[in-house]
């Protein structure tokens, strides 16, 4: 019984390792002329950032950090560093070139996406 339950445990962990999200040390290297895209998979915004970039042609990193808790608190120190108030966090948060965004007026998203365009020409 003790095997059969070691083994099951094995088996989910192992399966919930190959199955998720990719994780990349620490230690990555990401290019300078990257775009960084800290979002939710359940913010519509964060999606719909994703979509833009792409059919923009604009290569980006994308990072949920509802599941790599390691690259929120990356997040979280960029907006520090970069003088941006944690208060009202709002996702996504974009870093262009060691510059971090983030979407400050839901209303005026569309004006958020057209200044990453030009953000990274």
């Amino acid at each position: 019984m003790r095997g059969f339950v070691l083994c099951v445990v094995f088996s989910l962990t192992f399966g919930l390792i190959g199955f998720g999200q990719d994780k990349r040390t620490d230690k990555e290297v990401v290019k300078q002329d990257t775009v960084i895209v800290y979002g939710s998979d359940t913010c519509h915004y964060c999606t719909d950032t994703k979509v833009f970039l792409k059919e923009q042609h604009v290569e980006f990193v994308y990072y949920d950090v509802d599941v790599r808790l390691e690259k929120q608190k990356e997040m979280v120190e960029k907006l520090q560093n970069a003088g941006i108030p944690l208060d009202a966090i709002s996702l996504p948060v974009v870093d262009i070139n060691g510059r971090s965004l983030k979407m400050n007026d839901v209303t005026n998203f569309k004006g958020f996406l057209k200044s990453l365009i030009e953000k990274t020409k």
